[in-house]
């Protein structure tokens, strides 16, 4: 019955509503008739969902006009999505949000037919980072509008962390004003007693997922991010791609396991191809896309970020640093993995990021950074026009040497 539904979804809108709202709302109003908000586990997705619809009906967690639903939800049962859409809009239903859509079997052609079948019905559906949006008959792409959610900024954990707020940057704006960002940014804190340095320590070993202060105890929190990661491949890959044998998903995390143990990890096929038992490199491609679009790895080419056109990476790391703490098998973090890992996490999320042939990373095809410490030098990038060294352990910047810290204020 759609009256269950409903107490399902007013129970969901009064015990998952947060107070702190994500840069993810107010970038994107999702005000278009159909969006689909993808990301990997635990980065803030159905928060971002109930707090639209509250923000949306005057924050009546009775409306009748929404229904949050999660798709593989037991009381959604035999039920197909449209039914439970059409019975909602018979009602006077409005907005219609699906959590965890990839759980659900085609989940595409339904949405489809809700989105043709119903146009004065908002629909907004979250799932896998993983889901395939643009492939198959059942195109959802000039249907939908798809957005990406990442997990907190450096920016977003001081805000969440001290109860201000705080602007955050372009990047052209940082290249040209760091010192000044850097000063306004630093003296916000320091009313707070708090230092900059300190907080970004903590943001680097817990700040990306918003669910950190659920857990008092550190050991907890990364034991559940590393349990996080294992539901990703066992479970959300296997919704997504059926055709997926348990052999498969079993060297995909053999994969994983390599690649954990030596980040930076440069790949060398052949090798892989005879560690993981692969017959060729097609299909060792396709595993590191999967876990590159899990939201798992990130991977850094020639020719910029991912593997679009399945071509070889030059070098890939964890997708975060916080998952570097949680699956690196109790082997101490490599400091320099940490400050690259963390660059590319927040430059990537909005940037074309590549390999350049001098420094460590090529962002928006013209600016070049080498990351390090705050004793790096200009030695490997010194002739090269709009370079610029992202230094680690340094409040203020001067000239080209920025705070590798200021970066987290890109979002």
């Amino acid at each position: 019955m759609i009256e269950d539904l409903f107490h399902l979804s007013q129970n969901f809108l009064k015990i998952n509503n947060r107070e702190y709202v994500r840069y993810f709302l107010k970038k994107n109003q999702l005000k278009a008739r159909f969006s689909i908000v993808v990301g990997q586990r635990g980065v803030g997705k159905t928060t971002a969902m109930i707090q639209h619809i509250l923000s949306s009906y005057k924050n009546d967690v009775f409306t009748s006009r929404a229904l949050y639903i999660q798709a593989d939800h037991f009381l959604v049962g035999s039920r197909s999505l449209y039914e439970i859409a059409e019975q909602f809009y018979n009602l006077g239903g409005e907005m219609i949000c699906f959590d965890e859509i990839h759980k659900y079997p085609n989940w595409s052609a339904e949405l489809k037919s809700i989105y043709d079948t119903f146009p004065k019905l908002t629909i907004i559906a979250s799932g896998s980072s993983a889901l395939e949006i643009y492939k198959g008959s059942r195109d959802l792409s000039r249907r939908a509008v798809v957005l990406r959610m990442s997990g907190m900024s450096f920016r977003e954990f001081i805000e969440f962390e001290l109860g201000i707020e705080l602007k955050s940057s372009g990047l052209e704006d940082i290249t040209s004003n760091h010192q000044r960002i850097a000063d306004s940014i630093i003296t916000s804190v320091e009313k707070k007693g708090k230092k900059v340095l300190a907080l970004f320590k903590s943001y680097i070993e817990h700040g990306y997922y918003p669910y950190f202060r659920e857990y008092k105890n550190r050991e907890l929190f990364y034991l559940t991010l590393e349990q996080n990661v294992h539901t990703t491949l066992e479970s959300d890959l296997i919704s997504i791609y059926p055709s997926l044998s348990g052999n498969s998903v079993k060297k995909i995390k053999k994969l994983l396991t390599i690649i954990a143990s030596s980040v930076p990890f440069t790949p060398d096929l052949k090798k892989l191809k005879t560690m993981l038992d692969v017959g060729d490199e097609r299909t060792l491609k396709t595993y590191i896309r999967y876990l590159d679009d899990a939201g798992i790895i990130l991977t850094v080419s020639k020719g910029g970020r991912g593997l679009r056109q399945l071509e070889k990476p030059e070098k890939i790391y964890l997708n975060n640093t916080n998952l570097i703490h949680a699956i690196s098998a109790g082997l101490p973090a490599e400091t320099g993995n940490m400050r690259e890992t963390f660059f590319l996490n927040v430059t990537g999320a909005f940037h074309r990021v590549s390999s350049p042939e001098q420094g460590d990373f090529l962002v928006d095809g013209k600016y070049v950074f080498e990351i390090g410490g705050k004793n790096k030098n200009f030695s490997q990038i010194k002739d090269i026009k709009k370079s610029f060294l992202a230094l680690d352990n340094i409040e203020i910047g001067i000239g080209n040497k920025i705070p590798l810290w200021v970066f987290g204020f890109l979002y």
